[in-house]
């Protein structure tokens, strides 16, 4: 029983033929029964007509508000807890969505297909943005990822609403989840996959969303895990209070040194007050969770859409 959620905006060339094969591959798996759920995001082409008559469930939205949106609307609407994500693109082997879905029934709580190939490389910029961005995600969680944002994975529909609040709605939709997921010590096990050639134009803005990427990775350290922050902070001023105070004593330059003892005091400060952001996070961590909520945007399209196989 799985619910596969394809988000699309303005991917009429290649949205009948996405579905078609995801059909085809979960029915020649014996992966039934199985829905898959198409998020059409505010398209101003025929993305929505083309997945209807392919036959997909459909959830239309008069209103492009993002990637991450759409999936948290998809994955609300599922009718099955095990949940599998890609995109419209043809860029992800849905061939591959077998083998992710037999590696998760083994116990995961995710498990992500890893991209691999000259496709995934691209330009000679992206490259180092990639870099950074999984060095920060890394750091953030402290365990290895080896693809931060990949749009291929496999989860449980009850455990990822939980985290509704904390996953962005933009394109840092699957960085958000990865991080939600990594900073809670959750199983997440990565497969290799082939990534290939997409089909139409990139809706990313490369240094608009890393931007916002790096926001939520700011904001998961912050909520998961606060000190790390402060520690970063406070490392920073003691190497400046230090570097002063030598250099002050070496030169006999008192403003120098009376510098160097300021920011060692602000060293101590900024520890103290990561100290106490980790306990309010311990006793936040204690409380009764909330009752998780999303408001899939208006409107859905009606009732013929919404559970027709």
């Amino acid at each position: 029983m799985i619910s596969v959620v394809i988000p699309a905006y303005n991917e009429e060339g290649a949205i009948a033929a996405t579905v078609a094969t995801v059909r085809s591959t979960l029915e020649g798996a014996g992966l039934v029964p199985y829905e898959i759920v198409v998020v059409d995001d505010g398209s101003t082409d025929h993305t929505a007509d083309r997945a209807e008559e392919a036959g997909a469930i459909l959830i239309r939205k008069v209103q492009n508000l993002g990637y991450g949106h759409s999936l948290k609307a998809g994955i609300q609407a599922a009718g099955f807890d095990t949940i599998v994500i890609t995109d419209a693109d043809g860029t992800y082997p849905i061939e591959a969505i077998p083998d992710l879905v037999a590696e998760y029934r083994r116990g995961f709580a995710m498990v992500v297909g890893e991209r691999q190939g000259e496709h995934y490389r691209e330009s000679w910029f992206k490259q180092p943005m990639r870099k950074l961005l999984k060095s920060l995600v890394e750091f953030a969680a402290a365990r290895a990822i080896p693809d931060p944002n990949s749009g291929l994975r496999v989860f449980s529909r009850a455990e990822a609403m939980t985290l509704f609040s904390h996953l962005c709605d933009r394109f840092s939709f699957t960085t958000s989840m990865t991080l939600a997921y990594m900073m809670q010590s959750r199983p997440v096990l990565y497969v290799p996959i082939a990534y290939h050639k997409r089909i139409g134009a990139t809706k990313v803005r490369l240094f608009k969303d890393s931007l916002l990427t790096l926001q939520y990775i700011v904001q998961a350290i912050t909520y998961y895990n606060p000190i790390k922050i402060f520690l970063v902070l406070s490392g920073m001023t003691g190497l400046i209070g230090l570097f002063c105070l030598v250099a002050g004593l070496v030169f006999k330059l008192t403003t120098v040194i009376e510098l160097g003892v300021g920011s060692l005091l602000v060293t101590a400060l900024v520890f103290a007050l990561g100290l106490i952001a980790d306990l309010l996070r311990q006793i936040l961590a204690g409380a009764p969770p909330a009752a998780a909520s999303f408001s899939a945007a208006p409107p859905v399209s009606t009732g013929d859409d919404l559970r027709a196989n």
